[in-house]
């Protein structure tokens, strides 16, 4: 940690999607390493969101309410705050919703990014930028085998295709604008993250499996699993949010070395089926119970994503620090607490996991 307190403390860091689920557990990250975060992004959908739990606002050096489509206003935010760093998480993140509303979806995650790339194009000064993709970015076969950084970028639903597109954008402006060997021209730094599928406390977005699970428990309703033998790359929140912050700290030491994509999930014989995934959070919240959805006409979702992880291991140096069970029981834990603030939980839990 304290090497992390060394690069934050006192930066400044500019964070889209910060009132998002994984936006609100990184701002907390970057509070307690007492960085100043201007946040950007919608507001958050209910009051009963992780942002408003630990209020939010009062771990911002600014917060920006405002759509990441909207390129004006992005660019002059970004551009006048001067930011050490760079973090974009905001974007349309669920599959289920992308079939709904697939024009939204592209705007938001392929359009969205590329103005915080063009922002970058015209701060003058040095900056780490880390853009937060997806597992889902790659051409998905089903053959069961684990997706490497080199492989095929592709997408059957449009949340998918979206951002594989986004991630040919990042590409095409990291060789056109940012290349690692011109750094001295054009000091900024870019890294593509794609990270797996990610559970933890104060998750409450529609079609995703934790969520699901606790609405149906605090309902005394039974979940239904839609994919129960699908398989997919599970982690706590807070693998790919430390691993993000080692990476731009690692990238800003040594500029030029860093830069590309890298997957970020659990190893490769520590995977899950969504029913183990379901069957071990109500063991370990106490309570619940679930049954198979007999509907046949879902929308199309990969029943095998695997990633690679070796190269974020070799450049970090670390293997995952929760195995995907330490995850779902860290996660139960927190929701089944109903005394304990969510801001000291998620205290909590930073703490224990560094």
């Amino acid at each position: 940690m304290q090497q992390l307190l060394s690069t934050f403390k006192g930066k400044k860091v500019f964070l889209t999607g910060h009132t998002g689920f994984k936006g609100t557990w990184l701002l907390h990250i970057l509070h307690l390493l007492g960085a100043q975060v201007k946040g950007y992004a919608l507001a958050p959908e209910s009051s009963h969101d992780l942002y408003n739990q630990i209020n939010g606002d009062t771990l911002c050096y600014t917060s920006v309410i405002a759509d990441i489509r909207n390129n004006t206003l992005l660019q002059g935010e970004l551009i006048r705050f001067e930011p050490d760093f760079v973090f974009h998480l905001a974007a349309q993140p669920l599959v289920r919703r992308s079939y709904q509303e697939p024009v939204y979806t592209f705007d938001v995650n392929v359009m969205g990014t590329i103005h915080v790339l063009e922002a970058l194009r015209h701060l003058q000064k040095p900056c780490v930028a880390l853009m937060v993709t997806t597992d889902k970015v790659y051409e998905n076969t089903e053959t069961g085998v684990a997706f490497m950084e080199e492989d095929k970028l592709g997408g059957h639903d449009p949340y998918s295709s979206s951002k594989a597109a986004a991630e040919i954008a990042i590409s095409s402006y990291s060789k056109s604008y940012f290349p690692p060997e011109r750094f001295q021209e054009h000091q900024k730094s870019i890294a593509a993250l794609r990270a797996g599928n990610v559970i933890g406390g104060g998750d409450y977005a529609t079609d995703r499996i934790i969520p699901d699970i606790v609405r149906a428990i605090e309902s005394g309703d039974t979940v239904k699993i839609r994919h129960p033998k699908a398989i997919r790359p599970w982690q706590h929140v807070l693998e790919p949010l430390f691993s993000y912050l080692e990476l731009a700290r690692l990238i800003q030491e040594n500029p030029g070395q860093y830069e590309g994509a890298y997957n970020i999930g659990p190893d490769k014989n520590d995977m899950l089926e969504v029913l183990e995934v379901a069957k071990w959070f109500i063991h370990y919240y106490g309570k619940g119970s679930y049954e198979i959805a007999q509907n046949q006409h879902a929308p199309h979702e990969a029943m095998h994503l695997m990633l690679d992880n070796h190269k974020i291991s070799q450049t970090l140096k670390r293997s995952p620090r929760w195995s995907a069970q330490v995850a779902i029981q860290k996660t139960a834990e927190w929701y089944a607490d109903k005394t304990t603030p969510a801001l000291e939980k998620c205290k909590q839990q930073i703490l224990s996991f560094y």
